[in-house]
C-alpha cells in the first residue's frame, strides 16, 4: 500500500483523487481521413479514468504540425467533436483530463504534411531520425525526416496564433485544460536546445532567446484559456529526435523559473527511461523546486515505491506512468492494493484497432 501517491491534491481551481498520472502516449489510433478521436479512443481513455489526473496523447494544432500517421488533430471543427466524444467519456467516469498540444516541427515527413517542407528552428536536419508515414500508396513505415527550412518570424507568429487556437478548441471540446508539448525534441524543443537552434535573432544564441519561444506560446495560451489550465513538459536530459542541449541543469531551471513567472499550473518532466539511462540529476531536482512554485510531475521509469518516495521527499507533488497504464486500466487500484501488474505487447502499441487497447482487464481477485 503506498498512501503519498493517494492524497487529493489541488491543481489550479481543480481537485484531483489521486497524485497518479496517465502521460501522454501516442497510440495511433484515430480515425482515418482526417485523423479524429473516436469512440474506442474514447473508452480506452474513460477506462483510466480513475488517473487523478490523465494527459491524453498529443494532438497536433496543424497539419504542418503532425509527425507520424494516424495521430489526432485539434484543429477543426471535427476534431473537436471527436475529443468532445473522449472528455465526454472521461468525465462520466469522474477523470479529469488534459490534451497535450504538439507540433513536431523538422520531426516529419512531407507525406504527413501535405507534401510541404518541415518548419523548424533553424534549416538543421534531425539526424538518424525516422517517422511513420502513411502515404496511401506504399506500405506503411518508417522513413528519414528531411531539412526542414527555418521558420521566418512570419512563421513564428503564425505558430503561436495555432497554439492559442488549439488551446481554445481544446476547451471547446471539454478538455479540463492543456499541456504544452515542449519535450522529446518536437518544435518547442528545437528552440530550446542548443544544438538544434543556430538562429542568430532574438530566438537562439542565450539561454533566454531560445527559451523566448517557449514564453510567447505560453503567453498567447495562457492568455485564452486562462495559466491555471495550462502545464508544460519538458524534457531536459533525453536525446530524443536528435535534439540535445549542452547545459540541460542551467538551461532547464531558467526554462521552469520563467514558467514560473508565468503561473503555469504544472511542470511535467519526461525523464530518460531507457533501461540502463542515467538518474536524473539530484541538484536539478532540487533547483526545480527552488525556482517552481506549482504542481511538479515527473514521469519516467517509476513504480509505486519510488513514486512514494519521490513525493514524500518533497520532490515531485505527482508521478506519471506510461507503459503500466497501457496494460493496467485499474492501475491505481491495482498500486494501492499491491496487486500484479500486467505486462503491455509492444507489439499493438501503434496503429490497429481494440486488440492492444481496449483488452486489457481489471484485476480480479480470484
Amino acid at each position: 500500500m503506498t498512501h503519498a501517491l493517494f492524497q487529493p491534491i489541488q491543481l489550479g481551481s481543480l481537485s484531483l483523487k489521486n497524485r497518479i498520472v496517465m502521460p501522454p502516449m501516442t497510440r495511433s489510433r484515430a480515425t482515418q481521413p482526417g485523423n479524429v478521436a473516436n469512440d474506442m479512443m474514447a473508452t480506452y481513455y474513460a477506462q483510466r479514468a480513475s488517473a487523478g489526473l490523465i494527459v491524453a496523447e498529443g494532438s497536433q494544432i496543424s497539419e504542418m504540425g503532425q509527425g507520424y500517421a494516424w495521430t489526432p488533430g485539434i484543429y477543426s471543427q471535427e476534431h473537436i467533436a471527436g475529443w468532445r466524444k473522449v472528455t465526454d467519456a472521461v468525465h462520466e467516469k469522474d477523470g479529469v483530463i488534459f490534451a497535450q498540444l504538439w507540433h513536431v516541427g523538422r520531426v516529419t515527413h512531407p507525406d504527413n504534411i501535405g507534401g510541404h517542407q518541415p518548419i523548424s528552428s533553424s534549416a538543421l536536419k534531425a539526424e538518424n531520425v525516422k517517422v511513420f508515414i502513411d502515404n496511401g500508396s506504399d506500405a506503411p513505415g518508417f522513413v528519414d525526416v528531411v531539412e526542414p527550412r527555418e521558420m521566418s518570424k512570419d512563421d513564428i507568429k503564425h505558430v503561436i496564433a495555432e497554439y492559442r487556437q488549439a488551446a481554445l478548441n481544446a476547451l471547446e471540446a471539454g478538455f479540463d485544460g492543456i499541456e504544452l508539448h515542449a519535450a522529446n525534441g518536437y518544435l518547442v524543443n528545437q528552440f530550446i536546445d542548443f544544438e538544434a537552434n543556430n538562429r542568430t535573432d532574438e530566438y537562439g544564441g542565450s539561454i533566454e532567446n531560445r527559451l523566448r519561444f517557449l514564453k510567447d506560446v505560453v503567453e498567447a495560451m495562457a492568455d485564452a484559456i486562462g495559466a491555471e489550465r495550462v502545464g508544460v513538459r519538458l524534457a531536459p536530459f533525453t536525446s530524443l529526435n536528435g535534439t540535445v542541449d549542452s547545459t540541460p541543469v542551467e538551461t532547464y531551471v531558467a526554462a521552469a523559473a520563467l514558467l514560473n513567472t508565468l503561473n503555469v499550473v504544472y511542470i511535467h518532466i519526461a525523464e530518460v527511461d531507457w533501461d540502463d539511462a542515467p538518474e536524473t540529476p539530484a541538484v536539478f531536482k532540487h533547483a526545480m523546486r527552488k525556482v517552481y512554485d506549482g504542481v511538479l510531475i515527473y514521469a519516467g521509469r517509476y513504480n509505486g515505491e519510488k513514486g512514494e518516495q519521490a513525493i514524500q521527499s518533497g520532490e515531485a507533488d505527482m508521478i506519471g506512468f506510461g507503459r503500466p497504464f497501457v496494460a493496467n486500466p485499474d492501475l491505481p487500484e491495482r498500486m494501492k492494493n499491491g496487486y500484479p501488474l500486467a505486462l503491455h505487447d509492444p507489439s499493438t502499441l501503434f496503429g490497429g484497432a481494440e486488440k492492444g487497447l481496449l483488452d486489457y482487464p481489471a484485476y480480479h481477485a480470484g
